[in-house]
């Protein structure tokens, strides 16, 4: 993930950007914590859901209202508040990028990314409300596959209830 926004690079820019994981699903817009986002002077914010199967993800540790570490695929999480696949940056990103070094996976971690923001003091959080998955395994696919059901059923029935479907 960190390799590819690290190519995102020359057309972000200056900007910020928000990179969204395409395996994920989230019952909830997140125009809210986007707009917290953007009222961010600087740094970055990451979305966190309290999960059963932490191990699973990468896992943030919070004390005094701020993200301590994240660590990634812990074997004993220290917190069930795993770090969803929507991630907020300002442009420093890029120059955190620059500076990492392969894990022993062979890969640009962006947890790696997100420790870095830790260090400098600017990693921001939101705890979601709603339902979220990813579709990383075949549980967790049937469970995606029927949250998306879900939401165009609930699509459909609202756009009933108005009056804009047959």
């Amino acid at each position: 993930i960190a390799q590819a926004l690290g190519l995102a690079e020359r057309f972000v820019g200056q900007d910020k950007c928000i990179v969204i994981l395409g395996d994920n699903i989230f019952e909830q817009p997140i125009t809210t914590h986007a707009a917290a986002f953007e009222e961010q002077a600087s740094g970055a914010r990451v979305l966190l859901r309290h999960v059963e199967d932490p191990q699973r993800f990468g896992v943030a540790t919070v004390e005094d209202g701020r993200i301590v570490r994240i660590v990634e695929k812990p074997t004993e999480p220290e917190s069930d508040l795993a770090v969803t696949g929507i991630y907020m940056y300002g442009p420093e990103a890029f120059d955190y990028i620059r500076h990492l070094k392969p894990s022993d996976r062979g890969e640009l971690e962006i947890t790696d990314v997100n420790n870095a923001f830790i260090e400098a003091g600017s990693l921001s959080y939101s705890v979601l409300d709603g339902s979220w998955t990813d579709a990383g395994t075949f549980e967790s696919l049937a469970v995606a596959n029927r949250l998306a059901e879900n939401l165009m059923l609930k699509v459909f029935e609202d756009s009933i209830g108005h009056g804009r479907a047959g």
